[in-house]
């Protein structure tokens, strides 16, 4: 056992380690982005047709098909580059710390149709790490090939296979974490949480078919197998939050939609299961198992007043290989939800409210020093969207001027005191930011 000193290096390691991931929650929840104008250039529609605020990341019915038909969808006029790129400036005011003023983030995307059948989605950012310097990792990748035009019993019908290194950021209704990018942040998670640590998302690749039957009932199956240590270190991530070694990993997904024109509303459910091995030492292997399910609700009208509305709930089955310590349990769970309401005005000006929660079972062997990770935060953003629509300026390209708060009134298991020692409570979390992002 390690001595009383050492232990408590390796505690203060662990916490700004949590610290650095909050940060990372937070900028991933306020810059998240897919209306990329080469979309725009390919189909003829404006971004507004896709995302009600014109910039995303939430999809309408139209982005959802757009999405479910492998990005495929043209105007027929000819051959479009599949290239655009985004910049964002942030002013981030940290309730500890220094405020900035950065180019935060610039990004890539080659994006779109290869063929009828081909088309895909793939972001390469770059982003600062506080001292002007920046990181150029592989971000999120949706490939797909697509059957469309299909029938079944008189029915339309739709077949794919979706090869992506994100579980959940294919999903066309794009209210699951991995798609939305909000998720609770705490010190631990669930595995279909993108904020949860050592979370699987854009360090595994996997392929899943996926099918639409009478334009309303959703189903997917897949597999993912994490990448090695070194090739998440060469595509651009610190192999520190490495998910680990996984075995026999299985993603499900069921979802029933119904577009009704002026109102869309769909509910669903999810699962993945894997062992997870962590660390990568050919030792005891963690059996987790994810079951969801979510609701979603859009009131678009006609397009002057939209009313977005989803929440997820996620419970997490933890079976642990091994017991750190004698207090440890051998089993436990963990459970995130999300709510989120957003409103949007003549498809520019939008208000969007987050509620996220994440709770687990009691273990005082695991979670130190008050033996529960019970963690829950709120993002409140405002964001203005000039450009994109059919009578805009432009809409081939866009910008997004957003004020964003997030908020924590409890962390790892506390409001005060959350590491145990006095001088860090939860709302030390809180931050505001204010982001200008261009899309071109």
């Amino acid at each position: 056992m390690l001595s009383l000193p050492y232990r408590r290096m390796a505690r203060r390691t662990r916490n700004m380690t949590v610290l650095y991931g909050v940060g990372a929650a937070f900028s991933l929840a306020c810059t998240t982005a897919q209306a990329i104008p080469v979309y725009a250039r390919q189909t003829g529609s404006a971004c507004a047709d896709c995302h009600a605020g014109s910039y995303g990341p939430a999809l309408t019915p139209y982005g959802m098909r757009f999405k479910l038909n492998g990005y495929t969808d043209t105007d027929g006029k000819g051959f479009k580059l599949p290239v655009a790129a985004q910049l964002i400036g942030t002013r981030n005011v940290p309730a500890r710390g220094e405020s900035s003023n950065r180019l935060t983030e610039a990004d890539v995307y080659l994006a779109g149709r290869l063929t009828d059948q081909v088309g895909g989605y793939v972001k390469v950012s770059s982003n600062n790490d506080g001292h002007n310097r920046f990181d150029t990792k592989l971000s999120d990748v949706d490939l797909r090939f697509v059957a469309k035009e299909l029938k079944l019993g008189g029915k339309d019908l739709t077949l794919g296979v979706s090869v992506n290194n994100n579980p959940g950021f294919q999903d066309p209704i794009a209210a699951l974490p991995g798609a939305s990018s909000l998720g609770p942040p705490g010190v631990t998670g669930t595995v279909l949480n993108p904020s949860s640590p050592n979370a699987p998302a854009n360090r595994v690749i996997g392929a899943t078919v996926y099918g639409l039957y009478d334009s309303r009932w959703y189903g997917e199956a897949g597999t993912y197998n994490s990448l090695q240590r070194s090739t998440q270190d060469r595509l651009g991530y610190n192999p520190n939050g490495d998910p680990g070694k996984l075995h026999d990993t299985g993603y499900v997904r069921f979802a029933y939609m119904r577009d009704l024109r002026r109102q869309f509303f769909s509910a669903g459910v999810v699962a993945l299961s894997t062992k997870r091995e962590l660390p990568r030492t050919g030792g005891p292997k963690d059996k987790l198992t994810d079951l969801g399910y979510d609701l979603t609700y859009q009131y678009l009208g006609n397009r002057e007043h939209i009313v977005q509305l989803s929440y997820v709930n996620i419970l997490e089955q933890r079976k642990y290989g091994s017991l750190p310590t004698p207090l440890a349990k051998p089993r436990g769970t963990v459970h995130d939800q999300v709510a989120t309401a957003a409103y949007t005005f003549k498809q520019s000006y939008t208000l969007l409210v987050s509620h996220m929660v994440s709770t687990g079972s009691r273990d005082d062997g695991r979670f130190f020093p008050y033996g529960v990770p019970n963690t829950t935060a709120n993002l409140i953003s405002l964001y203005w969207a000039p450009f994109g629509k059919d009578d805009s300026y432009t809409a081939m390209a866009n910008l997004k001027l957003a004020a964003n708060w997030f908020r924590f009134t409890r962390f790892n298991g506390a409001s005060d005191n959350i590491f145990g020692a006095p001088g860090t409570n939860a709302r030390d979390f809180n931050a505001f930011s204010i982001t200008a992002s261009v899309a071109f």
